[in-house]
Parts: C-alpha cells; sequence; structure tokens
C-alpha cells in the first residue's frame, strides 16, 4: 500500500504512514545477550547497509545478492573495525514488512548495538517508532490489523495459554472467519442496495430467506466470539484469584503453600495484613495472580478497616473467590459465612470455592458428611485442605477446571483483545436490528443501515475500516525494533 496516507500523533510519537519514502532501523533484541540484532527496512535498506558493511571473501553489493540470503563480513566504522556480523538480506515483497529489509546480527554489547545504530544513522537511515516495522506490515498488505496486534501479544505471552491464543490469531484463523462472513454479507447489502436504486419497480433483488438465514450464521458466531472474552482475557492477563476468609484462618499460610515460598507473613496475632498481597504462579500453562487480603471482621482501627475495604475491591475484580474457613467452624457459621459472601458478590459472575482449612487428618467420610450441611455451594467446590501442611494439589486441580482448559482445544478462536471485543459488541447489537427489521418488514434503506454498521464493525477488527487513532494506539504499545 505505497503512498498510504495514514497520519497520526499519539502523546510525543508521530506516526507517519508514508511507508516508501524512508529507511528505519532499531535494534531487535535486548541487550546484554551473547548476541544481538539491529534490524533495517525500507527503499534505501541496502545501501544503507552497504556503507558500513564489509562482506568477506567475494565482493559486491547487498542489493544484488539473492533474497533469503546471509552474508558474512565486518562492520567498519571511521575508528576501525567494530564487529564480525551476519547480515541477513531480504527482498521485499518477500520480508516480514514488504520492503527490502536487512537484519544485523552482532555481539550483544551494549556498546556494539548502540555504535552499528548510531552508523547507520549517520548512513542516512532514521530511528524505527515503536511497532513501526510491524506497522509497515499491516500497511504493506502483510498481515491484517487483528494480526498485527498478535504480534504484540505473542512477544508479551507469560504463559501457554496466552502463547496458544495469540498464536492462534496470528495464524490468521479469527480474521479469516470474520472476512468470508462480512464478504457474504458484502453481496447481500450489494443487491439491498440495488432495491434502492429499482425502488419505484418494486423489485426485491435479495432472497429475505437467505438473508436472514446469513445474519443468524453470523450473529451465532459474533455472539460465540464475545462469549470466548472471559476465558481470552483471563488467559492473556491471568486469573485473578483472591484469598478471602476471617482473620486468622490461614489466608496467608495458603498463598505461602500454593507459592511455595513464604511471601505473607504469617503470625497467631489477628489482623497482620492491613493490605493486599499479590503474586502469580503459572500452572500448567495459565498464569493465576493470587491475591491474600485482610480479614474481614468488624473493627474500628482506621488501617484494617481501609484494608477490609480493598479485600471488598479485590473480590469484585477477582474471577475466583476462595473462601477459607476453620474446618472446626460449625455448619451454622459456615452457611452464615458463605450467604454473607455470596450477597456481597451478588450480580457479579464469579466463582467460588470454600476451603475447610485446619482439615489435618482428616477422613473423606467427614468431610462428606459437612459438604451434606452446607448450603448454596456446590458439593466438588468444597475442599478440606491443610494449609500449614502444604496440602493444596487438590485446589489446583480445581482451579484448572474453574478456568475450563478445554475449551482453548475445542474452540476454533478465543478472542483476549478489548478492542475486538468492543467491535464485536456493537456489530452484534445491529446484527440483532437487522434480524428484528427483518421480522417487522422494515423499509429498506433503514436495513441496509443496519447492515452497513455491521460490516463497518467488522471490519475495524481485521483493519478494512479504521482511523489514524485506532492505528496510533495500537502500534505505540509495540517494542522498539518489532
Amino acid at each position: 500500500m505505497p503512498g498510504n496516507p495514514y497520519f497520526c500523533r499519539t502523546g510525543s510519537i508521530r506516526y507517519d504512514f508514508m511507508t516508501n519514502e524512508t529507511t528505519i532501523c532499531a535494534p531487535a533484541t535486548p541487550a546484554h545477550g551473547a548476541l544481538a540484532l539491529v534490524r533495517v527496512s525500507g527503499p534505501d535498506c541496502f545501501a544503507v547497509v552497504d556503507r558500513i558493511f564489509e562482506p568477506a571473501g567475494k565482493k559486491g553489493t547487498l542489493g544484488d545478492a539473492p533474497g533469503n540470503t546471509i552474508h558474512f563480513g565486518i562492520i567498519r566504522a571511521p575508528e576501525g573495525a567494530l564487529d564480525e556480523v551476519l547480515v541477513s538480506v531480504f527482498k521485499g515483497p518477500h520480508s516480514y514488512t514488504g520492503e527490502d529489509s536487512a537484519e544485523i546480527s552482532c555481539h550483544g554489547s551494549p556498546y556494539i548495538m548502540q555504535r552499528i545504530q548510531e552508523l547507520l544513522l549517520e548512513a542516512g537511515a532514521l530511528p524505527a517508532k515503536p511497532g513501526e516495522f510491524t506497522q509497515r506490515a499491516f500497511l504493506n498488505g502483510k498481515m491484517d490489523l487483528s494480526q498485527a496486534e498478535a504480534v504484540a501479544d505473542l512477544i508479551a505471552a507469560e504463559s501457554e495459554g496466552a502463547h496458544r491464543v495469540a498464536l492462534q490469531q496470528l495464524r490468521g484463523g479469527f480474521s479469516d472467519a470474520l472476512k468470508e462472513l462480512r464478504n457474504r454479507l458484502l453481496q447481500f447489502i450489494s443487491l439491498v442496495e440495488l432495491e434502492l436504486d429499482f425502488s419505484e419497480e418494486d423489485v426485491e433483488f435479495a432472497d429475505r430467506t437467505q438473508l436472514r438465514a446469513l445474519v443468524a450464521e453470523i450473529r451465532t458466531l459474533v455472539s460465540d466470539l464475545t462469549d470466548s472474552f472471559r476465558l481470552g482475557n483471563v488467559l492473556k492477563n491471568g486469573v485473578p484469584v483472591a484469598i478471602v476468609g476471617r482473620p486468622n484462618v490461614g489466608k496467608s499460610t495458603l498463598l505461602n503453600a500454593i507459592l511455595k515460598e513464604d511471601r505473607a507473613i504469617v503470625s497467631d496475632v489477628a489482623g497482620t495484613t492491613r493490605d493486599t498481597i499479590e503474586d502469580t504462579l503459572n500452572i500448567d500453562g495459565i498464569t493465576f495472580r493470587f491475591i491474600d487480603t485482610a480479614g474481614i471482621r468488624e473493627t474500628a482501627e482506621a488501617i484494617e478497616k481501609l484494608g477490609i475495604r480493598r479485600t471488598y475491591q479485590k473480590i469484585e475484580s477477582a474471577s475466583i473467590v476462595l473462601l477459607l474457613v476453620e474446618a472446626d467452624d460449625s455448619p451454622a457459621l459456615i452457611n452464615e459465612t458463605v450467604a454473607a459472601l455470596r450477597n456481597q458478590m451478588e450480580g457479579q459472575s464469579k466463582e467460588l470455592v470454600l476451603l475447610l482449612n485446619k482439615a489435618e487428618g482428616w477422613e473423606p467420610s467427614r468431610l462428606e458428611k459437612l459438604r451434606d450441611e452446607v448450603r448454596g455451594m456446590e458439593r466438588e467446590r468444597i475442599l478440606a485442605l491443610s494449609a500449614r501442611e502444604g496440602q493444596v494439589n487438590e485446589l489446583t486441580r480445581l482451579l484448572l477446571d474453574l478456568v475450563n482448559l478445554g475449551q482453548i482445544k475445542h474452540r476454533d478462536v478465543i478472542i483476549s483483545n478489548i478492542r475486538h471485543m468492543n467491535a464485536l459488541r456493537a456489530a452484534l447489537e445491529s446484527l440483532l436490528r437487522v434480524e428484528e427489521g427483518l421480522e417487522t418488514d422494515l423499509p429498506t434503506d433503514l436495513l441496509a443501515q443496519d447492515i452497513r454498521e455491521t460490516l463497518h464493525y467488522l471490519g475495524e477488527i481485521t483493519g478494512e475500516v479504521t482511523t489514524d487513532e485506532i492505528l496510533g494506539n495500537i502500534f505505540r504499545n509495540f517494542c522498539i525494533g518489532k
């Protein structure tokens, strides 16, 4: 898409999307590694690198070299040889950005990386802005916008689940499904628009029965995608798990047992935890964010009251709540505690697990008896354990079940991006209006408007419909060099 006139300004970063006019460069790896990579892309890419690169053996320019080849040589500065390097040559459009590109593999010394960058700038390149290489790939048609966002998610993935979702999106499964349905809807809107041109003849080009079936199909897909966001979001950002209960029931001990380290202070003195303590743990490819909260009780102490207020805030933001009680508490007290927490969480969509702590030496029959007496809880979500003895294996298995990892394998697409979620919700509202309009024989011009809105929101996801502000907000969050 040479000469694309997109332009935006985000903070102090100026995004100029005229991709065919400049050659950019940036380190693509962090300093202090054994090896490092410096990327160069743009119309003068090879000429710029040739000015500082001296190939070993047979002489020649990188511009004359075949694409997808690697060349050994020396980076030479005015003061002398700087480093022995390998230069990879990629000829556009068969490159990441779709332009002529080169990658200089050097030793990972911060000085060497900085000096190569300086030499490239002196040779005519410009420093790349955050995400500019991927931005050029998008503008040159190498990937759509949702795939470009998946690149950033793939780099940031800290768990197997997050990696799997990002890779799935990068490969285009999500956008391919949307594009296919959007193209079919475009065919119908063309026929509907044609009817408007022949409104006086009262003809119908678009079969309303087929249109109903297509809209229902798209609505089902869009609804399914929006339903997947809850899973995708926790896979991407981690599953927030709040550990709550009265003072001294063992919340901090449980956190330490889960993390297998002394993360929280454990004391027999009630009210020791005055603020929330958070840490993460990767369990079978899923990141869980465990939050140890202040004990819930009536108190006049100002700082402890503030901690309890924050406990309620963490309960509201958690996906899973672990309610800890003492195993020897009476069934009446346990039911009262469960009911109070259920009341606190009313209207909130989250999973609740009841943990009977300090259950050393309990027989299975004793747990089954108590499960019969507890109200408002599913039996399998009531566990007996000893946090002090580190008995948390059954709990970790239950946590994985609650996340429902099977959905990752059975779903073709899972969304994890809030921008996509907002666009899908808006598209779903438009589709519902189309369905309602078909049922009530809405005038053709109004029906066409609702279909156009659906097309607009679906196109926003893949970048077929976009604005400079959206592009700026997306690419400014990338790292330099990507």
